[in-house]
């Protein structure tokens, strides 16, 4: 749509949208006639092999944690629905545990999402649908009963519907200034119970800073800080401990020498005033940390500067791998994975991380950077109540609907899609629960297949035990 088009025909354009596809259509599923396990083994090559078994076991835990690792199979599942149309930057994973809160450079506390591996252009209603399958799933798990359940689903998918309606009467200007923060929140929520949560989640959130994982993560000998191997989950890549076979390249030496590159080329995607921030750093260590559930296996570093006062700044390197999205949509965009993960969240997010950027590392590896932690905080989802549950999907649903109407510049468009929302949240709901029911069946032959040595399933627990002595 061209940006010149007035308000009046992208309305036009969206209500047409409706006469290819119905909003009752969206319950359908989707093309399920795949074999879930051989989809996962192609998800998983080029990740370390000696951490795919591990990706497995934490995805064993539960049809939720399997849900979680396995975007792939919905975005399989997805490309055989019809869609309406409408193509936007997407999340591509937004599950109700990928949104949470995190400061701004500004030292501002928000709520938005937090994941963008997947991040690719696609239909703005798949992220809708993985939102609304995940508390079906994660519902189903806490022994929350279907109507509770139904309820969330439809909240989640009225507010986002309300919501890009607001935004569809913003300016662009403001629309792209709009931004959930916590006080937002608090005026929003409904219950003491709600009100008490975020307060207690946003004092959480201060006190997640690099200065208070420094003493937990490291430790000082000489004037220098040497972060602390806990295996499996996190070893320097050159050490005793590793799990990185024949890839031992990312230690702290090579990182100075032959791998400065990789990070001078980092550097020049910041803005120039991050550049000038991070001058003032010395890299003290580099490890490896395993993270996630669907990101096991793939390179992540953590990397470990400290200034001339003693402060840290600890900076996570994370492997950007093709989008699963992109695999079954496929569409422009930058051909660095890297930079399609940055450009994605630079898009969705309000506020973005102010160290944020890529580069191209060993074996043409294609990376991210951004803090580990700062002031990053997740919902604990299995410890809601009903009524918070509830709220929760709300504020999910606000925060995806800000996201895509910042990113997609095609809130217009969506609003006169949707409507009222009721129907769509109907079909939503349908949807949830069918896809539940499939992720269900899926987790069943993915447990079958741990179980008779078609994959290999190993927990953190047993991986631990084989470095102790």
């Amino acid at each position: 749509m061209a940006a010149s088009q007035n308000a009046s025909a992208r309305q036009d354009f969206g209500r047409q949208a409706r006469q290819q596809v119905r909003r009752s259509q969206h319950a359908n599923i989707g093309d399920t006639r795949r074999d879930p396990i051989e989809l996962l083994k192609a998800n998983s090559a080029g990740r370390v092999e000696a951490l795919v078994p591990l990706r497995y076991g934490r995805m064993s835990v539960s049809p939720f944690t399997f849900f979680r690792g396995s975007a792939v199979l919905q975005a399989h599942d997805l490309a055989g629905t019809v869609n309406t149309g409408i193509i936007l930057p997407l999340c591509g994973d937004a599950h109700l545990s990928n949104f949470g809160g995190f400061a701004t450079p500004e030292r501002q506390l928000v709520f938005d999402l937090n994941d963008f591996d997947e991040a690719a252009p696609g239909p703005w209603e798949w992220d809708l649908k993985r939102l609304a399958a995940s508390f079906a799933v994660a519902g189903d798990q806490m022994g929350v009963d279907r109507g509770a359940i139904a309820e969330c689903v439809s909240t989640a998918v009225q507010e986002y519907s309300d919501r890009i309606r607001e935004y569809s009467e913003l300016s662009s200007l403001d629309l792209w200034h709009e931004v959930i923060t916590f006080d937002r929140m608090m005026d929003r929520a409904v219950s003491d119970e709600g009100r008490q949560l975020i307060a207690k989640t946003g004092k959480k959130a201060a006190s997640r800073t690099n200065e208070s994982v420094l003493t937990k993560m490291a430790t000082l000998q000489d004037g220098r800080w040497t972060i602390q191997d806990a295996p499996p989950a996190l070893f320097h890549p050159s050490g005793p401990n590793s799990l990185l076979g024949e890839e031992k390249w990312a230690n702290t030496d090579a990182w100075k020498g032959k791998l400065a590159k990789a990070f001078d080329a980092y550097v020049q995607t910041l803005p120039f005033d991050r550049r000038a921030l991070i001058s003032q750093y010395e890299l003290h260590d580099i490890a490896f940390k395993v993270v996630g559930v669907g990101s096991v296996g793939t390179f992540c570093l953590i990397m470990l500067f400290v200034d001339c006062h003693g402060n840290p700044l600890f900076l996570q390197v994370k492997e950007a791998r093709p989008s699963v999205i992109a695999t079954y949509f496929p569409a422009t965009g930058p051909s660095h994975q890297g930079e399609r993960v940055v450009a994605g969240q630079r898009l969705l997010q309000a506020a973005s991380d102010s160290f944020l950027g890529w580069t191209t590392g060993p074996a043409n590896r294609h990376f991210y950077f951004r803090q580990l932690r700062d002031m990053k905080v997740s919902a604990e989802v299995e410890r809601m109540s009903n009524t918070v549950l509830n709220g929760y999907a709300r504020m999910c649903g606000w925060a995806l609907a800000r996201a895509h109407a910042k990113a997609g510049g095609k809130a217009i468009e969506i609003s006169s899609y949707i409507g009222s929302g009721e129907r769509l949240a109907d079909a939503l709901v349908e949807y949830a629960f069918a896809y539940a029911k499939q992720n269900e069946a899926d987790y069943d032959q993915f447990i079958t297949a741990c179980r008779t040595g078609r994959l290999e399933a190993r927990g953190d627990e047993e991986m631990a035990l084989d470095f102790r002595v």
